[in-house]
């Protein structure tokens, strides 16, 4: 008589949790979804996806307990069933980091090229803020300004930044931040400003991390 090894029948279902985040395209929806709930739509178009594709992806994630979703008439919305989905997330952006040469090589010439400066830490910002010497830069679409964002931070899209350059005071350092560490949109809001003669900085990380480190998130109708 044939039995079940309770353990390995426990890997086979972590097997198939990780199988589900591999692949690039679902990596990159987790990001987006890590902002706040997205409809399919609106995903797919920030992702540079079909709808069909990135409801693909989405419904193989819900399936694995990656993802949760709800629907609201024609629409179907998307979120993270939790931050364990993030943990997850950082842990394999860490392993990569480590133990990857292509991963230190992309990092090495394009994200050190743009900003070899130390970036802030959530401790030092939390100080800075609190002491009114910084400017906190929300450099994500306004729809996800509006989900969620830092205390006190202003939203300049990377996209309107050079046009609103007087929006900035430039006296004060300003930190920018985005969807999470290596959000091009932060890197490249950096460099502008500082051919601006602005002093910026990057956060270490993201909106996200900021949030499952339990500080403190404003959304537009909390302001």
């Amino acid at each position: 008589m044939s039995s079940i090894n309770p353990k390995r029948a426990l890997f086979v279902e972590f097997a198939g949790v990780a199988k589900c985040l591999a692949h690039a395209h679902r990596l990159e929806l987790v990001e987006q979804l890590a902002q706040g709930e997205r409809s399919v739509e609106l995903l797919a178009q920030r992702t540079g996806l079909s709808i069909a594709n990135a409801s693909q992806h989405l419904q193989q994630m819900r399936r694995c307990g990656i993802v949760s979703a709800r629907r609201e008439g024609k629409f179907v919305f998307y979120s993270l069933t939790d931050d364990s989905v993030l943990d997850l997330f950082a842990a394999l952006r860490r392993i990569a980091e480590r133990n990857s040469a292509q991963v230190e090589h992309v990092i090495r010439t394009y994200f050190q090229d743009r900003d070899s400066l130390e970036p802030v830490s959530r401790d030092e910002l939390l100080k800075q803020t609190r002491a009114g010497l910084v400017t906190v830069l929300d450099v994500r679409p306004q729809d996800e300004f509006a989900l969620g964002h830092l205390p006190g931070a202003i939203n300049i899209p990377l996209r309107e930044l050079e046009a609103r350059l007087t929006d900035l005071d430039p006296s004060l350092e300003i930190v920018a931040y985005c969807r999470g560490p290596y959000c091009v949109l932060s890197y490249e809001a950096v460099a502008a400003l500082r051919t601006k003669g602005f002093k910026a900085r990057r956060l270490e990380d993201g909106l996200p991390e900021w949030r499952a480190a339990g500080l403190p998130v404003e959304t537009s109708l909390s302001r």
